[in-house]
């Protein structure tokens, strides 16, 4: 055992190195969110204490979150936290972990509705909370109604919203994708990040990845069968005009664009990534719709 002292210098770099040949996403920024987790400190801190040599207790708590995320358990879960929109969210394994890559379709509800009155917006499979939460804080003139068929994922979006201050414009309910809205009149803009995983891919997703909630990431055969009710049955819980926004994952861009087009969406289209992978279709209010109402109607069976 070396005399060295393991200072934050010396246990970044060594842990860096270790994820790096594992072959773990992310390796230095992992080591950094890890060790400024135990040390109850920044990234940014770290970096001004480099010299610094961990206690006991300290290396043992680092030891222990290294050999869980060796284990395959997301950085999220293991630090109990992760920055959406640059904000902070409570993470935890009831939840999906928030993904930069659905910070798009929080711009695209954003640009689709006023910065200024009154705004109604619902926010389906809403999780962490945090795409809903996000629109709550960036348009405080907005009133958000979410909902999540897990009850536990909602206990985590309503501390979520508890902690950041949204409780008053923000509410959870449980229950099945419009379901719980029953008695709403018809939103603004909807905002969804619906499983879209096809199932068959579901074993070839990373460890982490598949500690997620299965509820959250299976997607039926094709990765559609949530997607296509959501399509079918929006209409009419929008105005008229209103958007409709979906996240979904790649290549599932022309299938989502011709189930929006054949429902009679205006403006129908698919946004891609940093990545140029699909990620987002946005479609509005179906001409003609905004005054039928669904009601349980349309929370049947897919149709498809």
């Amino acid at each position: 055992m070396s005399e060295q002292p393991w200072t934050v210098r010396r246990v970044l770099g060594w842990t860096a190195q270790h994820f790096e040949k594992l072959g773990l996403d992310s390796p230095r920024l992992t080591a950094e969110l890890l060790l400024a987790h135990v040390l109850r400190t920044s990234r940014v801190r770290l970096y001004t204490d480099l010299d610094r040599p961990l206690e006991a207790g300290e290396l043992a708590a680092c030891r222990a979150l290294i050999a869980r995320r060796v284990a395959g358990e997301p950085t999220s879960y293991l630090t109990g936290t992760r920055e959406f929109y640059g904000r902070p969210f409570s993470v935890d394994p009831r939840v999906l972990v928030p993904r930069p890559e659905t910070e798009l379709l929080v711009e695209a509800v954003l640009q689709a509705v006023p910065k200024d009155g009154g705004v109604r917006l619902l926010d389906l499979c809403t999780g962490t909370g945090c795409v809903g939460i996000t629109l709550a804080l960036e348009r405080p003139g907005a009133r958000v109604v979410a909902t999540e068929i897990s009850s536990e994922a909602a206990e985590v979006a309503r501390a979520n919203a508890t902690a950041l201050g949204v409780t008053d414009r923000f509410e959870v309910r449980v229950g099945d994708l419009f379901a719980p809205a029953e008695s709403e009149p018809p939103f603004d803009a909807i905002a969804a990040n619906p499983p879209y995983v096809p199932r068959g891919e579901i074993p070839t997703l990373s460890a982490e990845v598949r500690r997620e909630p299965m509820l959250a990431l299976d997607g039926g055969p094709e990765g559609l069968d949530v997607v296509r009710r959501i399509v079918a049955a929006a209409p009419g819980w929008l105005v008229p005009g209103g958007l409709l926004a979906l996240e979904i994952g790649d290549g599932q861009g022309p299938a989502v664009r011709s189930l929006l087009e054949a429902a009679g969406y205006g403006s129908v289209r698919i946004e891609r990534d940093l990545a140029r992978q699909d990620r987002l279709a946005l479609g509005t209010q179906p001409r003609g719709q905004a005054d039928t109402h669904p009601g349980e109607g349309a929370l049947g069976p897919d149709p498809h």
